[in-house]
Order: C-alpha cells, then sequence, then structure tokens
C-alpha cells in the first residue's frame, strides 16, 4: 500500500501555511472520482494524515488544496502512482498569484 502526504509552504512569506484543507481522491474506471478522506495542514504546513488510497496498479490520485487565494481559489495536483513504492510526498509551493508542486522525498 502507498501512503501519501503533503506540504504547503507559502512562498511570499517563507512560512508554512497552516489550516489549508486538502482532499485526496482517487480516479475510477469510468473517469469519476471518489473522494478518500481529506485533512488540514497542520502548524508545520504538513499533512500526514491522508488515508491510504487502494493499491489498485496505475493508481491516479488528485489532492486537492482549497487555498482561498485572490486568483487560484483552490489548487489540484492529479498525479500516477506505483503501488509498489512505499510513500509519495506531494509538496505545494504556493503564492497568491502561483503555485509549483513537485514529488518529494
Amino acid at each position: 500500500m502507498t501512503s501519501i502526504s503533503t506540504h504547503v509552504l507559502n512562498t511570499s512569506t517563507g512560512r508554512p501555511a497552516e489550516g489549508v484543507p486538502v482532499e485526496l481522491a482517487q480516479r475510477q474506471a469510468t473517469g469519476g472520482w471518489t473522494v478518500l478522506g481529506s485533512s488540514k495542514t497542520d502548524a508545520d504546513g504538513r499533512c500526514k494524515d491522508l488515508p491510504v488510497p487502494d493499491s489498485a496498479a496505475g493508481t491516479v490520485l488528485r489532492l486537492t488544496f482549497t487555498t482561498e487565494g485572490p486568483f487560484f481559489p483552490e489548487v489540484s495536483i492529479v498525479f500516477d502512482v506505483d503501488p509498489a513504492q512505499a510513500h509519495y510526498h506531494v509538496p505545494l509551493l504556493l503564492n497568491p498569484f502561483g503555485y509549483s508542486v513537485y514529488r518529494g522525498s
């Protein structure tokens, strides 16, 4: 089974983004999405308690961050996971008019 974690950093302030709602969903064979769970970032901007997705091969997941920003009210990151990998860390670097994401360690 593959676990998922994330970290949100406000690059405008250089500080962690606390209290950002995060939703984890899994794409179904029909093309729709099933919400697996949700959480909020902690004081360190981290979200460590997301549910473990179904470990079917070729799993496509989506993290949706409710950012409530002036330009991006939400950010959705869609990514493939390999069930053979034990963990995926997907950090989000965020500012009012842009964002970046990468696969962390």
